[in-house]
């Protein structure tokens, strides 16, 4: 179980979901997280606690009393980061704001996770969830297909559940920064400011309306009822799903072969003939009708087409891959008894991390906590402190991105974004070109190899000598057959660290499986939480977007490690991880459970 972060300390002042979320993905990566609460508990008395809560230490102050206050210090004084959630503001005027702290401790990465930013208008706004979500406009997009005329509430916690993500991330970015400059410092991730990073493409704005490129997907991948009533995901993106599915399917509807015909030399967008894609969904849904949603689901996936059922979030707790590919994990909380939670997102093979318990009861470690930190942090001293001026946390660092579509991408970009040199890979003969380029290539430089021939391979391989990070997003198996795969590239360079991201995770009988976003909903149950009687997507592709962070935040936990050991190592992480991970706030199983979380398109919250 020897994690990244092993011996890392942590002080989690955070309340609610976001700072709780951030300092459980470090303490499953091996950090000793302190988590401080208030006299009576936690402001938000809720089951999910048990899960943002697993793995850490639990100290009950109230910071107004000045002897609490002062062992507040003492751990800060030992301590390598802090994760806090109060508005812009509060935690001065308690006297442990970022400068006060500072002069305490310089090497301290300080984060604050505030509603909205200190340098926002509505700093002073007291920013839980649900108002971060109205004033970035999640609750007012169209869903499902259809139209509303007042908002639509997802139970999806985004705001929060992006500004984790990214907390998280930048403490561990922050954390690489120390051990090349010496020096600790504060970092701000408003929850308002989170959610554009899941808010993606959807948000870009053109000067020419006319320039933005039309919706790519044809107009057959949607959501299909079966004869048994329940629902699949349907995703034939290529013409060879297409091919793959009719054949598997044996449908003798000739119109459905002439459509994918006529389509397959069609060079324009989908809704150029609405009249047609209305003619051929109508036989589709006949077809559908024709099988219950398990035959279709393995019928068309032997095919090698993506199509997933859509579940609801309990089925997935007992799917035979989420728990083969370990997307739940079982721990025996003090107060809730045995139960399942999502497991760890970011896996790293060398250090592995995983949940070192469950929440420990109130106070239980107020003792062994003030003797223990009174020594210096084990990381005090890594690094060799001779970069004192970085302009970003992984300047000098080299990546190779060979990913496409979304999630992948997102994690080449977030490294550019803290500092890292990202060359992106593109194939010159791939079908379709580059997609949503201005959103997920910002930062990069580029290059087209085709890694098929032995000229772009030679290419490649220069590269891959000279690089710190390689990102790819093939499907399980893919990259071997290529000779790419993670032990060919560890050949060659030892201390790369390679990060592999894909649809459903690894380790169970769904590795190879294509998926793509929707696949993902459908799958860990968000599209049944957001329809009503029918599947809907959720507003943005938050696992796209929020898979991309969790590898780029798996590549800051290898770099940090490095810094120690100087070796490499594989990191893996999935949508479905990310599925899992965005649905915790109700994402257990326990005895007298109740499923009751609000859900569908009439709900206000």
């Amino acid at each position: 179980m020897a994690g990244a972060l092993d011996g890392m300390r942590i002080v989690d002042f955070g309340q609610y979901i976001a700072g709780p979320l951030a300092g459980m993905l470090l303490a499953d990566q091996g950090a000793d997280v302190v988590r401080i609460e208030p006299p009576g508990g936690p402001r938000w008395q809720t089951p999910a606690n048990a899960t943002w809560n697993r793995g850490k230490r639990r100290l009950t102050l109230d910071l107004k009393e000045p002897s609490d206050l002062e062992a507040a210090r003492q751990l800060l004084a030992g301590a390598d980061a802090l994760i806090e959630g109060f508005r812009p503001g509060v935690m001065e005027r308690l006297g442990l704001g970022p400068d006060a702290v500072e002069e305490l401790n310089p090497r301290l990465v300080y984060c604050s996770l505030p509603g909205f930013a200190s340098d926002d208008p509505r700093a002073g706004v007291a920013a839980w969830e649900g108002v971060v979500g109205a004033a970035t406009g999640t609750y007012k997009m169209i869903h499902g297909g259809g139209t509303h005329d007042r908002p639509v509430y997802t139970a999806i916690p985004i705001p929060s559940a992006f500004a984790a993500f990214l907390g998280a991330t930048s403490i561990t970015m922050a954390l690489n920064g120390r051990g090349r400059s010496g020096l600790g410092q504060h970092i701000e991730v408003p929850l308002f400011d989170a959610t554009f990073t899941a808010i993606g493409s959807r948000g870009l704005l053109f000067d020419d309306p006319t320039r933005r490129p039309p919706p790519r997907a044809a107009g057959w991948i949607r959501q299909y009822e079966c004869a048994d009533g329940r629902w699949v995901q349907f995703h034939a993106a290529t013409p060879r799903f297409i091919d793959q599915f009719i054949d598997a399917a044996s449908t003798d509807d000739t119109d459905i072969r002439a459509w994918r015909e006529e389509r397959l030399h069609d060079s324009e967008w989908v809704g150029a003939r609405p009249e047609l894609d209305a003619e051929l969904i109508g036989r589709m849904e006949a077809l559908f009708k024709t099988r219950s949603a398990q035959e279709w689901e393995d019928l068309v996936n032997a095919a090698g087409t993506p199509t997933a059922i859509c579940r609801e979030t309990r089925e997935w707790f007992e799917h035979p891959h989420a728990r083969a590919a370990q997307m739940i994990v079982e721990v025996d909380d003090p107060q809730l008894g045995p139960m399942k939670q999502p497991g760890l997102n970011t896996r790293l093979s060398r250090t592995p991390g995983g949940v070192r318990g469950p929440r420990p009861v109130a106070d239980a470690d107020r003792a062994s906590l003030l003797s223990e930190w009174s020594e210096a942090s084990p990381w005090a001293s890594v690094g060799a402190a001779d970069s004192p001026t970085l302009a970003g946390a992984l300047e000098g660092v080299k990546v190779l991105d060979l990913c496409i579509i979304l999630a992948g991408p997102t994690c080449g970009r977030t490294l550019a974004e803290f500092g890292a040199d990202v060359v992106k890979i593109d194939d010159p003969n791939r079908e379709g070109g580059i997609r949503l380029h201005n959103d997920v290539n910002r930062g990069k430089r580029s290059i087209l190899l085709n890694l098929k021939s032995e000229e772009g391979l030679e290419a490649f391989w220069q590269l891959v000598e000279q690089a710190d990070v390689l990102v790819q997003n093939y499907r399980e198996g893919v990259a071997g057959k290529l000779g790419i795969d993670y032990e060919s590239v560890r050949r060659r360079n030892p201390a790369i660290v390679y990060v592999s991201l894909n649809a459903y995770g690894h380790g169970g009988p769904w590795d190879d499986r294509p998926g793509w976003e929707q696949l993902a909903q459908a799958a860990t149950g968000m599209q049944m939480r957001f329809g009503d009687d029918r599947p809907a997507l959720q507003p943005f592709p938050i696992n796209d977007y929020g898979t991309g962070l969790m590898g780029a935040y798996g590549v800051a936990l290898a770099l940090l490690e490095r810094q120690r050991s100087g070796e490499g190592q594989h990191v893996r992480t999935a949508l479905a991880y990310t599925g899992c991970t965005l649905q915790s706030p109700f994402f257990q199983d326990y005895q007298g459970k109740r499923w009751d979380e609000p859900r569908g398109q009439q709900t206000l919250g």
